[in-house]
C-alpha cells in the first residue's frame, strides 16, 4: 500500500549534492574516504577539497569506498526510524566498487526493501537524478513506480568535464576510454563525457585552453537547443572560471535554471585542480 511505505533516500559523497538539498529532501549521505599515508579521512566530513589540492605535489591520496560499517550503522538507523523501503543513488560501478558493497550490506538487511541503483555517473550528473527522486518521493509516489522511472530519469543527463591535466585520473586508475598522454604535450585538452558503461571517454579534443573552453560552452549550447533543460555547474578549484561559465550559460534559451557548486575531496582526488564539470537534465 502506498501509503504504508516509508522510503529513505540514500547517496554516496561523490554526488557533491549541495548541502541545501541534502536537508531539504532528507537525503542520507555515505561518504567515501581520502587516504593518506598517515591519516585516513571522510569525505567532505573532515577534509576539504582546497586541502587535498594543496598537498597533491606532496602527495596524491587514494580513496576508497564508504566503510562497510557506516554502511551497515546507516540501515540499522533507517530501521529504527522506521523505514520500510531504501533508494541508494550510486557512482558509477565503472568508477568505483560503492554500490556493488552497498548491495551487499543492504542484502542483510531484508526487513527494509531496497534498490542500489547505479547511476553509471558520478559527481553532479547524479545530482538531477537524486532531486528527481526526491520528489516523487515527497509527492507520495510509490516505491515500484519510483524504481521504474530511474532509468528514464537516468537517460535525460547528459554531463560533460573538463580537466587541466590527465595526470590525476591517470594515476588514480580512472583513465577509462580517455587517451592523450601525447596530447599533454601539444597542449591538447580533453573533454570528457560518461558512456553507457558509466566510464569516461573523450568526446573531444581541442589544443589550448581557450579554444577548449569555447568548444565546451558549443557543445553545451547543442544540447540546450534541443530540450529544455536545468543545468548544474561543478567546478573543483576553478572557481572564476566556472563561474563565467555558470553566467553565460543562464542566457542560454532553454535554460530553466543553473545550480552551481563544488566538487568534494574524493573527486577532487582524482580530478586534480582545474576541473570543470557540466550536467544537463531534459526536461519534459
Amino acid at each position: 500500500m502506498k501509503n504504508l511505505q516509508k522510503i529513505a533516500l540514500i547517496a554516496d559523497s561523490t554526488s557533491d549534492l549541495p548541502a541545501e538539498f541534502i536537508n531539504k529532501y532528507n537525503v542520507h549521505i555515505l561518504p567515501l574516504k581520502v587516504i593518506y599515508h598517515d591519516k585516513e579521512y571522510t569525505d567532505r566530513v573532515d577534509i576539504t577539497p582546497q586541502y587535498v589540492y594543496d598537498n597533491l605535489k606532496v602527495e596524491i591520496p587514494k580513496t576508497s569506498l564508504p566503510s562497510m560499517n557506516d554502511m551497515n550503522d546507516l540501515f540499522e538507523k533507517l530501521k529504527i526510524e522506521g523505514y520500510t523501503h531504501a533508494i541508494a543513488i550510486c557512482i558509477s560501478s565503472g568508477l568505483s566498487g560503492t554500490s556493488n558493497s552497498l548491495k551487499l550490506i543492504s542484502e542483510n538487511h531484508p526487513e527494509i526493501v531496497s534498490t542500489i541503483f547505479d547511476s553509471k555517473l558520478i559527481s553532479f550528473g547524479t545530482v538531477p537524478l537524486i532531486i528527481e527522486c526526491a520528489k516523487l518521493i515527497g509527492n507520495g509516489e510509490s516505491y515500484e513506480s519510483i524504481v521504474s522511472n530511474l532509468p528514464n530519469i537516468k537517460d535525460k543527463i547528459s554531463v560533460f568535464f573538463m580537466v587541466d591535466t590527465l595526470e590525476y585520473l591517470k594515476k588514480g586508475g580512472r583513465i577509462g576510454r580517455v587517451s592523450g598522454t601525447i596530447g599533454e604535450l601539444l597542449n591538447i585538452k580533453p573533454i570528457i563525457s560518461i558512456n553507457e558503461d558509466g566510464v569516461y571517454y573523450t568526446y573531444d579534443k581541442i589544443r589550448g585552453k581557450k579554444q577548449a573552453l569555447s568548444k565546451f560552452l558549443t557543445i553545451i549550447k547543442d544540447e540546450v537547443d534541443k530540450h529544455k533543460s536545468s543545468i548544474w555547474v561543478a567546478h573543483g578549484d576553478a572557481l572564476e572560471e566556472s563561474l563565467k561559465i555558470r553566467d553565460i550559460l543562464k542566457d542560454y534559451n532553454n535554460v530553466i535554471s543553473v545550480g552551481f557548486g563544488e566538487v568534494g575531496p574524493v573527486v577532487g582526488v582524482h580530478t586534480g585542480p582545474g576541473f570543470i564539470a557540466i550536467s544537463i537534465f531534459k526536461e519534459e
